[in-house]
């Protein structure tokens, strides 16, 4: 019992110990405090404001660095095209009455009458915009009909619909692919895509365009690593993202070789469908459908209702699982006001279009092999692009440096919208990964005829050979 006592005297006494230290502290700090205050107050004292007379001459010996650089007086940026007419097979440049090779406008659907009286009727029935994002008030009728429409079409389970096109890309793929995953992706992706993968902090690995043994070599690298710790291995995601054509070089994918390649190394396979859609295969239905490859071997397909849909906004299909979770974390499709009731009554009307005239996509087909056929016999350029892609790329055969090279093509594009034909080189973002080497993009349209592609080659060899001779 005495040694009991003792023990909780001993107890009892340590710990009014740590109390006087604590309280010792508290008052240190407090006194350290006070001390502060006074010395601030007697310091703020004694500093000598600046008279006007001192604040004026410092202003004036101050010279701020200049915000932009110098810019030359004739830089292109300073002198910007003026489009005075509606967009379509041919638009008015400059007053110059021009073929149209520079939109995405590959069914020729902007001009459609049909589609543009039935956004008028759905701008009188719901107004202009929807007021709010899908989950919370955004939410109207034709957005489930054109849901429905997309899965139908695509033989798919489920549909979400976005309401641009690049936020569509950027945000479903940081819906699954976390920071502890991999990506394995083509080194030529689009902007959309790589701000994607960047928003999803995962582990990238790049392999050559197109290439599938350079993709086998880097998934038999990885199987390497995840053999020596099975355990972290069995945590980790990986997934495939390519796209169906790729717009930096109108290329495309190999899809049948990647899906066997995503069968033996369980990878989940995403594909970005903006170009592809709506132009190939037989029903316009894009790459799986062109290589009759089945649509569930595809995880996940992104899409723009941007060019051959002709209206705004983008999509992605597949299974319910899938597309559900998009619904809470596709940031795009959660914090974004829905498209617009006119814009989606217009995408709907496209689609029955589409399927009410599939020879549509036989005419693209054919001036596609056309187009191809009489750019390769171009003195000056060198094509790259698949046959069947309406996108074609012109690079110069001869090799400059990258400002020359986009100087000289440049000014055949201005030569050839003064002889009434408007092509352009695409622009790209130098934070782009990878930046894809300049050239002319041509977007084939099923509008045009024979008379217009003799036309188009013709100004072509003739400007770039003023320009190059």
């Amino acid at each position: 019992m005495m040694s009991s006592k003792f023990i909780l005297l001993e107890l009892i006494d340590s710990g009014f110990g740590i109390i006087t230290h604590y309280q010792t502290f508290i008052g240190i700090f407090f006194i350290l405090w006070l001390i502060w205050l006074l010395v601030k107050k007697r310091f703020s004292r004694s500093i000598k404001k600046p008279t006007d007379e001192e604040i004026e001459k410092k202003l004036a010996s101050w010279h701020p660095e200049s915000l932009i650089f110098d810019t030359e007086d004739d830089h292109p940026s300073l002198k910007s095209r003026l489009v005075s007419s509606p967009v379509g097979k041919r638009l008015t440049v400059d007053g110059k009455d021009c073929l149209n090779l520079g939109t995405h406008n590959y069914l020729g659907l902007l001009e459609n009458k049909k589609i543009e009286e039935r956004a008028i009727n759905t701008v009188r029935k719901y107004g202009v915009g929807s007021c709010g994002p899908r989950g919370f008030y955004g939410t109207v009728d034709v957005h489930l009909v054109l849901e429905d429409r997309l899965a139908k079409f695509m033989e798919a389970e489920e549909a979400i619909v976005y309401s641009y096109g690049f936020s569509t890309i950027a945000s479903s793929i940081p819906a699954y692919s976390k920071k502890r995953d991999i990506i394995f992706a083509d080194e030529r992706i689009n902007f959309s895509i790589q701000q994607g993968i960047n928003a999803s902090r995962s582990t990238v690995y790049y392999f050559k365009h197109n290439d599938v043994d350079d993709l086998e070599r880097l998934l038999i690298e990885q199987n390497d690593k995840d053999k020596k710790n099975s355990k972290r291995a069995a945590k980790i995601r990986r997934f495939l993202i390519i796209e169906g054509i790729y717009i930096n070089t109108g290329q495309v994918c190999p899809l049948p070789d990647l899906i066997k390649l995503c069968r033996k190394y369980k990878l989940r396979i995403f594909m970005d469908e903006s170009i592809s859609f709506g132009t190939l295969g037989k029903n316009g239905k894009g790459v799986t459908e062109h290589f009759g490859v089945p649509r569930h071997e595809v995880d996940l397909i992104m899409g723009s209702l941007e060019w051959a849909i002709s209206s705004i906004g983008g999509f992605c299909v597949g299974s319910s699982f899938i597309i559900e979770h998009q619904r809470l974390s596709g940031l795009g499709y959660c914090f974004s006001a829905s498209l617009p009731p006119l814009l989606t009554a217009a995408a709907i009307t496209s689609l029955d279009i589409i399927e009410e005239d599939p020879s549509i996509f036989d005419k693209l087909r054919k001036n596609c092999l056309s187009f191809q056929t009489r750019l390769n016999k171009l003195q000056y350029f060198e094509l790259s692009a698949m046959p069947e892609s309406p996108v074609k790329h012109l690079y110069l055969k001869k090799q400059y440096d990258r400002h020359k090279e986009q100087e000289l093509l440049l000014e055949i594009s201005n030569k050839c919208i003064e002889n009434n034909l408007a092509v352009i080189p695409p622009a790209y973002l130098d934070t782009e990964r990878n930046l894809p080497r300049p050239s002319l993009r041509l977007c084939i349209s099923s509008t045009l005829n024979e008379e217009d592609i003799d036309f188009a080659l013709e100004v072509l060899e003739r400007c770039s050979t003023d320009v190059l001779s």
